[in-house]
């Protein structure tokens, strides 16, 4: 059965009881995406159906937060000040950046339980004993994608308690990179990186003025996805700042094709290895050049860099380093519970993510040369 955008829109307005999507351009990348799913995606009985109800789902959380917006237009005017965006590349150390930034008591992070029921938002006396933070606790040690791929836990979790990446706020207007790891859709992903991300920005600046009416505190965001949209991030948020991880880009790319062809292959039943490794190496290319174009134009001032060969071998240390570069110091709360943090979650806790490049169709040889300039300025 072929998906179809005007029964995605009903399912999704039936199930929210509204139909005010708010800015119309999200139908732009949903109607790009069902087509690149229909024709290229190859999915299987278990993708077709993860695909509809992600689309429902996230059309479905879009409705509620437009009309809760709506009613309460002060939302609008609140300001989101100075939010930090981590941009480095996929598999670079944003995970492990961001759930270690999330433990200071003065920072503020998506968590994955607040983007899929947004409302009505949490409040900052009862976060921790929420229901909905609650039930996602109760099942966090096992969910329907370890029954599905049991493998997966150890190349990439989020648990409820840490941070989500921004690309599941932006899959609600239909420009994420959210689709392109679980599903082959490469015209997609073409036209994404064609796409004005300010108006994808708006939305997700609306999201975040709606989470933190009822809990404050000063933003700490990531995804991949935010070095392909610099300056539209700049755009939208005026006194963003800006911490680019970096990681040798030849196991960056090997590393996410590994681990979105496992993900993409619980969907369907194709042999896309070789074009994993391809789709990849364009794609955090792209990151990587529009990043360094982006820092070029808005100032070495606005950006922090992050090792991830240091954070790996002393996180607490790079971190203290990263707010000295900021021009801010950690707090000795902080400072502890990212002590308590690293003891808990020590790399490889799931398991170890092994991969072979040749696998994927790459060279390191290329791999190197491709991306010489950005090794040599940022020693790689």
């Amino acid at each position: 059965m072929t998906l179809e955008v005007e029964r995605l829109l009903a399912d999704a307005v039936a199930a929210a009881g509204s139909s005010d999507f708010g800015e119309p351009s999200f139908r732009d990348g949903l109607e790009v995406l069902v087509a690149s799913l229909n024709g290229e995606a190859q999915l299987n009985p278990i993708g077709q159906a993860a695909a509809e109800a992600s689309i429902v789902t996230d059309l479905t959380i879009r409705l509620q937060a437009t009309e809760y917006q709506s009613a309460h237009p002060e939302l609008a005017l609140a300001e989101v000040p100075a939010p930090l965006f981590i941009v480095g590349v996929s598999r670079s150390g944003t995970t492990a950046l961001s759930h270690l930034l999330s433990v200071d008591p003065a920072n503020r992070s998506l968590l994955g339980w607040e983007i899929s029921q947004p409302v009505p938002p949490p409040t900052a006396a009862t976060y921790g004993t929420d229901p909905r933070f609650v039930a996602a606790m109760a099942g966090a040690d096992h969910g329907p994608l370890d029954d599905l791929n049991p493998g997966f836990r150890a190349m990439h979790h989020d648990p409820p308690n840490m941070p989500l990446e921004c690309v599941t706020v932006m899959a609600q207007d239909f420009v994420s990179l959210r689709f392109n790891a679980t599903f082959n859709v490469e015209t997609y992903g073409r036209w994404l990186l064609e796409r004005d991300h300010v108006p994808t920005y708006r939305y997700h600046r609306h999201m975040l003025q709606l989470l933190q009416s009822e809990a404050p505190g000063r933003w700490q965001l990531k995804t991949p996805h935010h070095g392909l949209a610099v300056d539209a991030i700049a755009e939208v948020y005026p006194d963003a700042r800006f911490i680019w991880t970096h990681r040798d880009p030849a196991t960056c790319v090997a590393s996410t094709a590994s681990i979105t062809n496992s993900l993409s292959g619980t969907f369907s039943d194709g042999d896309w290895a070789h074009y994993e490794g391809r789709v990849w190496t364009e794609m955090l290319g792209e990151m990587i050049e529009r990043t360094r174009a982006a820092r070029r134009r808005l100032g070495d001032d606005r950006f922090v860099d992050v090792d991830y060969r240091e954070l790996v071998a002393d996180p607490v240390a790079t971190v203290e380093g990263l707010y000295r570069d900021l021009g801010e110091s950690l707090s000795a709360d902080a400072h502890t519970a990212m002590v308590a943090h690293t003891e808990e979650h020590r790399q490889h806790r799931y398991g170890r993510h092994e991969y072979d490049m040749a696998d994927f169709g790459l060279d390191r040889g290329e791999l190197d040369e491709r991306f010489g300039d950005y090794r040599n300025e940022y020693d790689l």
